[in-house]
C-alpha cells in the first residue's frame, strides 16, 4: 500500500503490484460447505470484468447509485471494488427504487424489482455458478455475462476520491474517506501488514463489517478469511479454520 492510494480501487493496484499471488479474500459458507480463495491477481481479475460490465455492459458513469443487495460473500466483495474502480456508488442493501442500477442474490430479486434500472442476478452457488435453468424474470444473470469482459479495466474519466463511493447503514463515504478509516482501523482488528489474516463472521450491513471483511485487509496489506454463517459451525471447526489459514486475528461479531 501506498501513501498517494485514495479509493479502495488504488489499494487494489498497490495490492496487485507489491504481491500478486498472495491470498486475498478466503471465503467460507458454512451453510453449504463452500470454501473459494481468491489471490490478489485473481481478486483484481474478477474486478476488472465486473468493472468493464459496470461501464460497457451498464453504461454506469461516476455518480450513478448501484444498490448491492447482497450478503457478506467473495462476489459482494469484488463488487465492491469493481464500482470503486468505475466512481459509481455502491449503496449497500440500498433503496433500489432509488438507484439507478440493482445487483442482487436470491434473497433481494423481489425487492430489487423496484428499480428501473439495469438489473443483475448473482446465485451465489459455489463456484459462481449461473442460475438453473435460468435467471429470474427482469434480471440478466451476472455469472453468465461477467465472463465475456475484458480483464484489463480503464475508467473513461479518472475517479475523484472526494465524490461518495459508499453508502452503507445510512451513512455515506468518499473513496478517500473509506481508504483513510480502513488504514486507522487496521492496528485495532489485529492486522499488522503483511502476512495479517483476520478472519470475520461480520456481515457486510455495516461499516464494521464492511472495514473487517474487506477494506481493513486491503488496506494493511493483509488478507480476510470471511465467513458466512458462521452460527453454524462448531468451535471445533472454527479451532480448526483459525490453525488451517493461519489467522493471526478474529472478529467475529
Amino acid at each position: 500500500m501506498t501513501a498517494t492510494d485514495r479509493t479502495p480501487a488504488d489499494l487494489l493496484r498497490s495490492a496487485l503490484a507489491a504481491d500478486p499471488a498472495r491470498p486475498l479474500v478466503t471465503f467460507y459458507d458454512d451453510a453449504t460447505g463452500e470454501r473459494v480463495e481468491l489471490s490478489v491477481a485473481t481478486f483484481a481479475n474478477w474486478v476488472a470484468k465486473t468493472a468493464n460490465l459496470l461501464q460497457d455492459g451498464m453504461s454506469a458513469e461516476p455518480g450513478d447509485r448501484v444498490a448491492l443487495l447482497l450478503p457478506a460473500h467473495w462476489q459482494t466483495a469484488v463488487w465492491l471494488v469493481a464500482c470503486s474502480s468505475v466512481g459509481v456508488v455502491a449503496d449497500v442493501a440500498g433503496d433500489p427504487a432509488r438507484a439507478d442500477f440493482v445487483v442482487a442474490g436470491p434473497d433481494g430479486i423481489e425487492a430489487g424489482r423496484a428499480c428501473k434500472g439495469e438489473r443483475y442476478a448473482l446465485s451465489l452457488a459455489p463456484l459462481g455458478r449461473r442460475f438453473v435453468p435460468g435467471p429470474p424474470q427482469g434480471y440478466a444473470d451476472y455469472a453468465v455475462e461477467v465472463p465475456t469482459y475484458g480483464d484489463r479495466f480503464v475508467p473513461y474519466a479518472p475517479v475523484d476520491p472526494e465524490e461518495p463511493a459508499l453508502i452503507v447503514a445510512g451513512a455515506e463515504y468518499t473513496g478517500a474517506e473509506i481508504v483513510e478509516r480502513a488504514r486507522g482501523e487496521a492496528e485495532a482488528l489485529g492486522l499488522l501488514g503483511p502476512g495479517s489474516r483476520l478472519l470475520s463472521g461480520r456481515g457486510y450491513d455495516t461499516w464494521e463489517g464492511l472495514s473487517a471483511g474487506l477494506y481493513a485487509p486491503l488496506a494493511s496489506g493483509g488478507s480476510v478469511v470471511l465467513c458466512r454463517h458462521l452460527d453454524q459451525a462448531t468451535e471445533e471447526t472454527l479451532t480448526r479454520r483459525i490453525d488451517t489459514e493461519r489467522v493471526t486475528a478474529t472478529a467475529r461479531t
